[in-house]
């Protein structure tokens, strides 16, 4: 395993912050490569956590008393880390919601029901995760006429822009709704054209960036992003928090999602009026804690740049690529020209869920299955799924050539 500095980057000691990578799995190390499910967390994101429930928690914008305003302060201080980290114009562009997830389902409920028009389609493409895809099925058949359409995928898994161009000619596009990052092929999508396709056309366009915003340095201005979702706890986060950036005027034009608390302006047994964006959208207790974990997320990669860990997973890719492919029977899904930490492999000796046990054995975390991407895989043509490796910044490529020797164990043993 690699422990020491190479080209500047320290990984032996950012493994340390990670408590969790220093112990043993079934009497072996533990090599994590699970990554794009769930990151693991540093100690500056518990540390954070743990100070805001023993020194500064209460509800935020409610109470008039010192410490409701120190967590209020908190709170809009972690929603302009996130202002700066996606290079957002304003922090009143920034939702927090749950997760990627319930992001995008906001999308589809009030830009999708409160703006879009009958006869207008959103498009999406072969490779997105059912995050991206079930809220858009369930508008479309909500009855309120509004359709949908495909993007369709290269053999080497990229996306094909001359279909992206075929269907937004079609002149009835009201949204493009894409992946930034493929979580199965690793593919980064080209992102500033698509937008600049969408736009020409008309459309607007929303990204999903649950994979690339922990790989790739995002800015929402410069790619002329409508919509940015990613999640927090692919970022080296907590769980149950998640970021919409939208455009102020958007956000201004869309209904709120849900009703209750907080998403006010003011209420009479008559009815109600909306409260300014972005509270319009965060009914509720927001998760107060899991912000201060975000914040200290943000701070951390930050701190690493973004350019830097950006430069390690490319070397990890590039090692990745000549090590993997020698194991024999293995295949690995698409050959993007721009691709980041994941990678989606078949051993023609055994099913990925047998693989899966077999590696954790050797204390090798991967998923197995379709990922969360059914039409993916049938694409490409592994319907029964695939197994997954992905990185993160504390991967080492002496964790990569650990998978590589027990894919040829497992091969040996299943044969």
């Amino acid at each position: 395993m690699m422990d020491g500095i190479a080209h500047g980057y320290d990984v032996a000691r950012i493994r340390q912050d990670f408590p969790i990578l220093s112990q043993g799995v079934r009497g072996r190390p533990l090599v994590f490569l699970d990554s794009g499910a769930s990151a693991q967390k540093p100690r500056q994101v518990m540390d954070a956590m743990r100070a805001c429930m023993e020194t500064a928690y209460a509800n935020v914008h409610r109470g008039a008393y010192h410490l409701s305003e120190l967590a209020t302060e908190n709170h809009e201080a972690a929603r302009e880390a996130v202002r700066r980290f996606l290079n957002a114009a304003r922090a009143e562009e920034i939702v927090f919601a749950g997760s990627s997830t319930n992001a995008i389902n906001l999308v589809a409920h009030s830009f999708g029901r409160g703006v879009l028009k009958a006869g207008q389609r959103v498009l999406v493409s072969e490779m997105e995760h059912h995050a991206n895809l079930i809220p858009w099925h369930m508008l479309r058949d909500s009855g309120l006429g509004i359709g949908m359409g495909v993007i369709r995928v290269t053999d080497a898994g990229e996306l094909d822009l001359d279909s992206l161009r075929a269907e937004l000619a079609k002149g009835d596009v009201g949204l493009v709704a894409v992946t930034h990052m493929s979580n199965v092929l690793g593919t980064v999508t080209p992102a500033a054209a698509i937008a600049r396709m969408a736009h020409e056309a008309g459309a607007r366009v929303l990204f999903d960036g649950s994979q690339a915003a922990v790989h790739r340095r995002v800015d929402v201005q410069a790619l002329d992003a409508d919509f940015y979702v990613f999640t927090g706890h692919k970022l080296y986060g907590p769980t149950g928090i998640g970021v919409l950036y939208a455009k102020h005027e958007l956000l201004k034009a869309m209904p709120p999602f849900l009703g209750g608390g907080d998403m006010i302006n003011t209420v009479t047994m008559d009815g109600f009026t909306w409260a300014e964006p972005p509270l319009r959208f965060e009914a509720g207790t927001p998760p107060i804690i899991e912000a201060q974990g975000l914040k200290a997320a943000v701070e951390y990669v930050e701190a690493i740049g973004m350019e830097a860990i950006e430069a390690h997973e490319r070397r990890l890719v590039e090692h990745a690529m000549r090590v993997l492919p020698e194991v024999e029977g293995l295949s690995i899904l698409g050959a993007a020209q721009d691709r980041g930490g994941v990678f989606s492999f078949a051993l023609d000796a055994a099913h990925p869920h047998d693989l899966s046990t077999f590696l954790d054995s050797r204390g090798i975390c991967i998923r197995a299955g379709r990922h969360c991407a059914e039409p993916l895989h049938a694409r490409l043509g592994h319907e029964g799924g695939s197994a997954r490796a992905s990185f993160g910044l504390y991967t080492t490529e002496g964790e990569v050539d650990a998978l590589a020797g027990a894919l040829r164990e497992a091969r040996r043993f299943f044969a």
